[in-house]
């Protein structure tokens, strides 16, 4: 072994270990009548929060929040949320009738983009290739999973369901869960089904055509599957399980490594059934469910238990990353470079 080898091994237990030690998770607002499971952190400053009751909650200084709830939308589940910065943002409703607003002053007033009253219309989450190229997906109706697209910012919704044609198995479906079940990373769009049939389905045209993957994740039930995803250079991070047992944690986690574009699992899984995750760096990954928030320095083969504390999403912007969930909590964690 050379010294260079030497030198990186040392530094990699001296990362470990300090890692380890310093994950500790500050609250920093609770008490509103809401259950956030929409979460977007624009940097490290500028984080807004969305939920149940039509409540919105958002930050410019990453530490104090302010509360609104929005008028007309009082009885509407904002479960997902995109934010451009501290002025700009879009919520969506999950349905029936679901909704898209959008603010462009901060949140002081908010205008409806979208609203569609199917009986079966069901949205479970937003994300942007860019400024301008949005996709908002959800349940199947007739069979295909729905895909709204903008190409504006916003500003109008197409419905491209039949256009995208991706047709979902009896009881296939998705969460939303935490509002990540769909990532954009770099020009590549990433979506996850769950239920009978759980899939991750990647798009290289801005949503218009889709390559589909199994995912080798707990399934065949409309309670299991895939529930969130992260993406970067080394590949692609689902977490799920099976919501109604909270405590089990039979595949539960699933790696697509792009270098060998292999399926990898956990040789000791996450804790329990997992709403969300999250990549941070140098292999540090934090998941969050009902029973706990764990994490990994090892890039998922091996998870730890971190707190006791439930959260639904987490999310990371610069050195931190924040943290959602029922009765208005929320929470932070700030990590060394």
């Amino acid at each position: 072994m050379n010294l260079y080898s030497k030198l990186f091994i040392l530094a990699l237990a001296f990362y470990t270990n300090a890692s380890a030690q310093s994950l500790k998770i500050i609250p920093l607002d609770s008490g509103k009548p809401t259950t956030f499971r929409g979460l977007s952190v624009v940097n490290q400053k500028i984080v807004w929060a969305s939920g149940s009751n039509g409540w919105i909650a958002k930050t410019i200084d990453g530490e104090h929040f302010d509360w609104q709830q929005i008028k007309g939308f009082e009885k509407i589940d904002f479960r997902s949320i995109k934010a451009f910065s501290s002025k700009e943002a879009m919520i969506v409703g999950i349905g029936s009738p679901a909704y898209i607003l959008k603010t462009i002053d901060g949140g002081i007033s908010w205008v409806k983009v979208y609203e569609n009253s199917h009986p079966s219309i069901f949205l479970d989450g937003i994300e942007f290739l860019n400024k301008n190229v949005g996709i908002v997906y959800g349940d199947p109706i007739n069979g295909l999973m729905t895909i709204l697209k903008t190409t504006d910012g916003g500003e109008n919704w197409e419905n491209i369901s039949e256009k995208t044609n991706i047709k979902l198995s009896e009881g296939e479906a998705s969460f939303a869960a935490s509002g990540t079940g769909i990532r954009a990373f770099k020009s590549k769009l990433y979506i996850i089904s769950g239920g009978t049939k759980s899939r991750l389905f990647i798009s290289e045209d801005g949503g218009s055509t889709f390559k589909t993957e199994n995912i080798p994740i707990l399934q065949g039930q409309s309670t299991q599957g895939a529930f969130s995803i992260d993406v970067n250079k080394k590949g692609v991070y689902i977490v799920g399980g099976d919501y109604t047992k909270p405590n089990l944690r039979d595949k539960n986690y699933a790696f697509l490594n792009t270098k060998t574009h292999q399926w990898e699992t956990a040789e000791v899984p996450p804790l329990g059934h997992r709403s969300c995750i999250v990549s941070i760096h140098h292999g540090l990954l934090i998941t969050v469910g009902d029973n706990g928030t764990d994490y990994s320095i090892d890039n998922g083969r091996k998870w730890k238990k971190m707190v006791d504390s439930s959260y639904y999403v987490c999310r990371r912007g610069g050195n931190c990353v924040y943290f959602v969930g029922s009765k208005g909590k929320i929470a932070k964690l700030e990590i060394a470079d």
